[in-house]
């Protein structure tokens, strides 16, 4: 076996030899795969192997839409049959919600070029008479995938690697991992059977490679304290049954073709024939987490005993949705773990705090996932970045804060909630609450009604505290829900009078340090604000595109105060010290300190702020604390509210006259006592995140994870003024290499009047020519009507350009705006008193 290699990939599943192949077609040729048993043997083996598209996540979409395209042309360059049955996929809908669902995700797959077609319950009647549609009200047909064997389609990528030159080592097991400062020596250890069992011989040896992947699958969590890492990546059972051989179908396969999978998602599961018999897949309640602290050595390609008592609602539903099936036996079963993560998608990049470790674990969809897996993460490691943006799927969205306990009880939930409505407001509760400001109760007993950001709880909106008896906090909508008129409230609030917004969650870093002048002038690409001042700037990728976006407070010539999205903390933190790290040879002594719990933040705006906050203010001449002349816009300045010190910065994310008061979080409690009492005779009212998401965009301001991200530039978001072409910073060349290849707008909507644009949406011209997507979208209180945010071609991204917007099936009358169409000279922002 090589003992030097330029990648090491360890697993040999469908992910892992997806990988290996990819790299190695990406031009790498010197790949060694590692299985510590057989090719398959872990979940690859008894997985179902269906191939399903439906996904609420654009990079996900993608990423299902290659695999679907690749396993397609593996049998022509490998000769092996991959086993892939284009049956297409029928899913149907019992509800209207369901099918609002389904048109929330067809826009999204339209952008990513997804073919579907929509039926009513008579033409699924016509096609597949055995299907009862009586309770249907239609559904979404995808005719281009289906399913396809698990084995078959692992081995034809592993023969396609092994054409490219990738060598594959069996019976080999990892049993430890040292970074040497270039490089990875990889302690293996043979495996050999014993009494049934997989168990480590006495032959070891250290494989030195300058990149490895993991791919371990059930054994994640053995991997990951290898790695000296945490990972939520936790295994759940997942039962499938196969029947015997139904008369009905039987008869019925004589003159027709096969059945598309049929998933019924209100009955919560999938249906595939098999032999002329049926495979039922449920995903039902009370599934348990399994292997929490690693596998046993006695687990190989094992399985649970079966729990049809878990089962039955399910079962019983088949019956119903194919009645023919009630009369036919159980012919197989199966019960196994299947990895999954809280927020069921699998963790693909870059491990935490690591170099040159890549991580490729917690696929709950495996087999859909593990061709694109490997393509565009081999993008990321040969090219340096992906053709799509993968930040959504990056291991570190989920910080050092997560234990075993909260991955075992969000995993469960996030099996249980495969097939309940994705709604995108949605909240699901496992875990919760976990992470509090100090004000969190203050804010539950004003009606707040939260939502999770990196395990942080927030305010989405403040309902009613006395609701009536007909008013549900939890109900959840694909189109304006119970709690729009709340957020449309708070919003006019904040642009009529003073809202406050608990902006506690966002993501705190100090840089400072002899270095730390010249590297944030190197890591950011707008010029550095002067000592009490600020400035929005952006960290780019190597490959030119926005890799996070930072607003830089400077605190003193060798000191910075880093503010960044909430939801990217880790993210943001790990990519900030890699990049210190590799400077500070050339720049000088960098530290860096996460310092998110420390300070909590309050956002306080409207045109009425600035009277609140005088009442607070403490200063020998507090009516001119918070003037133009002393306290100017984009500006930060210490101040004294009552009992607290606080660091204030005049900015607002809503484009009102506002500042964010940062303070020590151990006083939020008695801050927000003091602002709330101060604010009530001037009609202060606490805003949620959905208000304050809804002002940003009437503002043109960008958002990361939405209009920022490592798919475009600043340039081509349309911020050529938070970018200094005249120095030199990390990404530029590649930058200005990309040019423009599509530019961010802002557009208002003439839309359904029950709903909003979600941010996921096709964009057309009125001649049908798909021309971009919105990647915001919501209501405009300043408008009076929805509006959103997106990317177009550039050559159409003119003001006035009429646009078509597909909200449920249908294409409404848009039209581009200019940038920050309210407020467009900032002069709320800059008022003075």
């Amino acid at each position: 076996m090589k003992t030097h290699v330029k990648a090491l990939v360890v697993g040999g599943g469908a992910v892992g030899t997806s990988i290996a192949y990819h790299l190695a077609r990406a031009g790498w040729d010197d790949v060694v795969l590692l299985e510590r048993d057989e090719l398959t043997s872990g979940s690859t083996w008894h997985a179902a192997g269906l191939l399903p598209y439906f996904n609420m996540s654009f990079a996900t979409t993608h990423i299902h839409d290659y695999s679907i395209k690749f396993y397609k042309t593996l049998e022509e360059e490998t000769e092996l049959n991959a086993g892939f049955s284009v049956v297409g996929n029928l899913r149907m809908a019992q509800t209207k919600a369901r099918m609002d669902e389904y048109m929330v995700y067809a826009t999204t797959a339209e952008t990513c070029g997804v073919p579907y077609e929509w039926l009513s319950p008579a033409q699924i009647k016509e096609r597949w008479p055995l299907v009862n549609t009586d309770d249907l009200e239609g559904a979404i047909y995808h005719p281009t995938d289906g399913y396809i064997n698990p084995a078959d389609v692992t081995m034809a990528m592993a023969k396609g690697a092994r054409q490219r030159g990738v060598a594959i080592e069996r019976k080999w097991q990892v049993d430890g991992y040292h970074w040497t400062g270039d490089h990875w020596e990889v302690t293996v250890t043979k495996t050999v059977e014993k009494g049934g069992n997989l168990v480590p011989s006495d032959e070891q040896m250290v494989i030195h490679a300058e990149h490895v992947v993991t791919a371990t699958g059930n054994h994640a969590q053995r991997t990951a304290r290898l790695l000296g890492i945490k990972t939520p990546a936790i295994p759940v059972e997942h039962q499938f049954i196969v029947t015997e051989p139904d008369p009905a179908l039987v008869e019925y396969r004589k003159t027709h073709g096969e059945h598309p999978v049929l998933r019924d998602a209100d009955a919560k599961w999938y249906v595939r024939e098999e032999r002329g018999g049926w495979i039922l897949g449920p995903y039902e309640r009370n599934a348990p987490a399994r292997f929490a602290y690693g596998v046993p050595d006695s687990f190989r390609a094992d399985l649970f005993p079966l729990d049809l008592e878990r089962i039955e609602e399910e079962y019983m539903s088949m019956i119903h949705r194919i009645p023919s099936s009630e009369e036919v036996g159980l012919k197989d079963d199966y019960n196994g773990p299947i990895c999954y993560t809280p927020d069921g998608n699998p963790l693909i990049g870059p491990a935490p705090g690591l170099r040159n470790m890549w991580l490729a674990e917690g696929f709950s969809f495996g087999i859909t996932a593990a061709g694109g897996a490997g393509y565009y993460l081999a993008q990321l490691m040969v090219e340096g970045e992906a053709e799509i943006d993968m930040a959504s799927l990056d291991p570190k969205r989920y910080g050092d804060w997560q234990t075993t306990d909260y991955a075992i009880a969000k995993n469960e939930e996030a099996y249980e909630h495969v097939y309940i409505l994705h709604h995108p407001d949605e909240e699901r509760p496992a875990a919760r609450p976990l992470r509090t400001a100090p004000n969190y109760d203050r804010q539950k007993a004003l009606g707040a009604q939260f939502g999770c950001v990196n395990g942080w709880e927030r305010p989405n909106y403040y309902g009613p505290v006395d609701a009536p008896e007909d008013f549900d906090h939890d109900a959840r909508s694909f189109r304006r829900g119970g709690w729009w008129e709340y957020a449309r409230t708070e919003a006019e609030a904040i642009r009529n009078g003073v809202g406050i917004i608990d902006a506690t969650a966002f993501a705190k870093h100090m840089v400072k340090g002899p270095g730390a002048q010249a590297f944030m002038d190197w890591f950011t690409c707008n010029k550095l604000p002067k000592v009490g001042r600020i400035n929005l700037t952006y960290a780019l990728t190597g490959a030119g595109t926005t890799r996070t976006e930072y607003t830089v407070v400077r605190l003193a010539e060798d000191s910075f105060y880093l503010v960044s999205a909430g939801a990217w903390q880790a993210y943001d933190g790990d990519y900030l010290r890699k990049a210190a790290e590799d400077k500070a040879a050339e720049f000088g002594y960098i530290e860096v300190q996460d310092v998110t719990t420390q300070w909590g933040v309050f956002a306080v705006a409207g045109p009425k702020s600035r009277d609140l906050l005088n009442l607070l203010v403490r200063d020998a001449e507090p009516a001119t604390v918070l003037s133009n002349k002393r306290f100017p816009w984009l500006s930060c300045r210490d101040i004294e509210l009552g009992m607290v010190p606080v660091r204030a910065i005049r900015v607002a994310y809503t484009g009102e006259l506002g500042w964010e008061l940062h303070h020590p979080i151990e006083m939020s409690t008695h801050l927000w006592d003091k602002i709330m009492a101060a604010g009530a005779p001037l009609g202060l009212k606490p805003v949620g995140a959905r208000a304050q998401n809804w002002l940003r965009q009437e503002k043109s301001y960008r958002a990361f994870g939405n209009e920022l991200g490592r798919d475009a530039t600043p340039l081509e978001a349309d911020l050529p003024r938070f970018v200094d072409l005249s120095k030199d910073f990390h990404g530029k060349a590649e930058m200005e290499a990309l040019g423009l290849r599509s530019k961010c707008v802002t557009v208002l909507i003439d839309g359904p009047e029950d709903a909003d644009p979600w941010g996921r949406e096709a964009l057309y011209l009125e001649d049908g020519t798909r021309v971009g997507r919105l990647t915001s979208g919501g209501y405009s209180v300043a408008f009076g009507k929805s509006i959103g945010m997106g990317y177009v071609k550039p050559e159409i991204a003119h003001i006035g350009q009429a646009l078509k917007v597909k909200m449920f099936d249908r294409l409404w009358d848009a039209v581009i705006t200019e940038d920050s169409p309210y407020d467009s000279a900032n002069a709320r922002i800059r008022q003075d008193g």
